[in-house]
């Protein structure tokens, strides 16, 4: 018994082995280690730039690659963050329709996802810096002001600026992400979130997410693309395929705060907000959602859609108009106060004749 139990022993610890070996070679292989995408980064223009297209933003040493489109129409500007595991390819319908409508729009890659813009060090992605990149490109391109919009994590970056520099917003819209005070209270309290958001223990462990991505020429990144376009699917492939670029963007995971404690800035929201929200998101919680009303000093206008996380991708021609009508709606002049000690009316006075 002993001996077969010995036996049993080493043949488990050389099936995990084997199991192992496959797993790292099945991502090692998957690579590019060319890195053929930076190559391509590095020949692009850089910001500003005379017409529409990709170009390279410079925020101190680092470059964010972005998209810009109507840079010489006169409305106001629109600043655009993606999540997890996307790029600025995901906002091009976006781009367009508020290029169309007259805007200045600009959708970059974030931290990790830019080649130029991929620090080493876990603590490099904490949210302070990941705001400071999104306050640097607004700077580089010269604006002081300018209506936000972030999905995912780039909500959760738009989160952040709404509460900590709210006079740099026009306006602010989250696609699926609620308030992340709120978020985190139903993180800790609420089990239908905690159930949803277990994915975050495995994100944020060191190696094994990389590998079970990249594992079988990233099978399960492709699956998880199953609602994006070609062109899209082709972008974010060929960022993830380089060495380091998925452990940089699961980095924005592992850098939270497992304990934040008291915020020392106000969670309250002052400025115009949207939020829409996927009611068949597995990653968010209706509670998440009920509990961010709270927090809001200004407007807020919540839409619920039938739909999942992948709003842009799933639901494009419900979120577009909602977006677009929430920037023009911040954009509009104020209806001056009526003096209520003037009364109108259509009557004629003691001195006008019917007709005059």
């Amino acid at each position: 018994m002993l001996r077969f139990l010995r036996w049993l022993f080493i043949a488990l610890a050389i099936a995990i082995v084997l199991g192992l070996a496959a797993l790292i070679t099945g991502t090692l292989v998957a690579l590019d280690w060319s890195r053929t995408y930076t190559h391509r980064v590095v020949e692009l223009p850089k910001a500003p730039a005379t017409s529409d297209g990709i170009v390279n933003i410079a925020v101190g040493d680092q470059a964010f690659r972005a998209r810009v489109a109507g840079m010489g129409n006169a409305g106001s500007p629109v600043l655009l963050l993606h999540g997890f595991p996307e790029t600025s390819a995901m906002w091009i319908p976006l781009l367009d329709a508020l290029a169309a409508a007259g805007h200045r729009a600009v959708a970059f890659d974030q931290r990790g996802y830019s080649p130029l813009a991929r620090p080493a060090n876990v603590d490099d992605y904490g949210i302070q810096y990941l705001l400071s990149d999104l306050l640097g490109v607004a700077d580089a391109l010269g604006w002081d002001t300018f209506h936000l919009v972030g999905h995912d994590w780039g909500a959760a970056v738009g989160w952040a600026a709404a509460m900590q520099a709210p006079d740099r917003l026009r306006s602010w819209t989250s696609l699926s992400i609620p308030h992340v005070v709120a978020f985190a209270d139903a993180l800790a309290n609420d089990a239908e979130q905690q159930r949803r958001s277990r994915y975050f223990y495995v994100f944020r462990t060191p190696w094994l997410p990389e590998m079970l991505f990249a594992f079988n020429d990233f099978a399960l990144l492709k699956q998880l693309y199953a609602p994006m376009s070609d062109a899209q699917k082709e972008e974010y492939l060929a960022v993830f395929s380089e060495p380091g670029a998925m452990t940089a963007a699961l980095n924005w995971y592992r850098a939270m705060d497992d304990s934040p404690g008291a915020p020392t800035f106000s969670a309250r929201i002052a400025t115009p907000t949207l939020f829409i929200w996927g009611n068949q998101d597995p990653a968010v919680s209706r509670g998440a959602v009920a509990g961010q009303r709270k927090y809001f000093d200004g407007p807020l206008a919540e839409y619920e859609l039938d739909a999942g996380h992948w709003l842009m991708e799933e639901v494009p021609d419900n979120v577009i108009p909602l977006v677009l009508e929430h920037v023009a709606a911040a954009d509009a002049p104020p209806v001056p106060d009526i003096n209520p000690d003037v009364s109108i009316s259509s009557e004629p006075t003691d001195d006008e004749a019917p007709g005059q």
